[in-house]
């Protein structure tokens, strides 16, 4: 295996990684910033109300993509991993 195909397999990889977990991250992000929000505007201070509605988000948008991320996880091994396990 050549440096510059181990480097352009880590480069499609790590974007991969980037795709599938974008998402999850946004959603995460935008509910802890509404959820900090209100509690700042009420001065409620419960720990729960950060966690609980943050990982009802989490897996909400988890189950709705989880097709996505399997087709391009599944994609990526098919097209990049396993012909270079094959080689070539």
């Amino acid at each position: 295996m050549s440096e510059l195909l181990f480097f352009d397999t880590l480069r499609q990889g790590l974007w991969i990684a980037v795709l599938i977990s974008a998402p999850i991250l946004a959603v995460a992000l935008v509910v802890g910033l509404a959820i900090g929000l209100l509690q700042a505007l009420t001065s409620i201070q419960e720990m729960t109300l950060t966690f609980v509605p943050k990982m009802a988000a989490i897996l909400a948008v988890f189950w709705g993509t989880m097709g996505f991320m399997t087709l391009t996880l599944g994609r990526y091994f098919t097209d990049t991993i396993v012909p270079i396990i094959q080689g070539f």
